[in-house]
């Protein structure tokens, strides 16, 4: 488990969108499905002080989070070009309408193409890699990971001093 289960809140709470105080912040969580969409359940709990709006690409998981605002994006990766384009044309459309002041994903394709869009509104992000990226980082993680403001792996061999950093991991 993480050792700090509100994933450095420094990062959650520097965000460069003033908010009044008592409003809580904008945090948009990002995945696919599958092994990405059970990692951010599991460090869902940090996100209590947030405002958490989930996008995902199966509207069956809508249920697991019921008490929170949820779109769908459709899955894609980088051989299916078309729906690529597609799912990178909802997630614009999404960030650009909840104007979140985080971005997190645990990956892969949707969180990439979120935290870049995300880094364009002025949004804080945090890249969360797949423990199940044992050898190496994952292709997204890889070359997202410079860009976002937390850069996390689950396992302690593929931290570096630049990134990604190892503070624990959610299984």
């Amino acid at each position: 488990m993480l050792r700090d289960p509100v994933v450095h809140r420094k990062t959650l709470s520097n965000s460069s969108t003033p908010r009044s105080p008592g409003v809580r912040r904008k945090l948009l969580a990002v995945s696919s499905g599958g092994g990405h969409w059970v990692q951010l359940l599991r460090i869902k709990r940090a996100f209590e002080d947030c405002e958490v709006i989930f996008v995902t690409v199966h509207e069956s998981y809508r249920a697991q989070v019921s008490e929170h605002k949820f779109y769908v994006v459709n899955d894609a990766n980088r051989w299916t070009k078309l729906a690529l384009l597609k799912s990178a044309w909802r997630l614009a459309w999404i960030i650009w309408n909840e104007k979140p002041d985080i971005v997190l994903s645990t990956g892969a394709a949707p969180g990439y193409l979120a935290l870049r869009f995300g880094r364009i509104i002025g949004a804080r992000t945090i890249w969360l890699d797949s423990i199940a990226n044992v050898e190496q980082l994952s292709m997204s993680g890889d070359r997202i990971g410079h860009c976002a403001d937390l850069w996390l792996t689950q396992w302690p061999h593929l931290a570096r001093p630049d990134g990604p950093h190892y503070i624990g991991s959610v299984l």
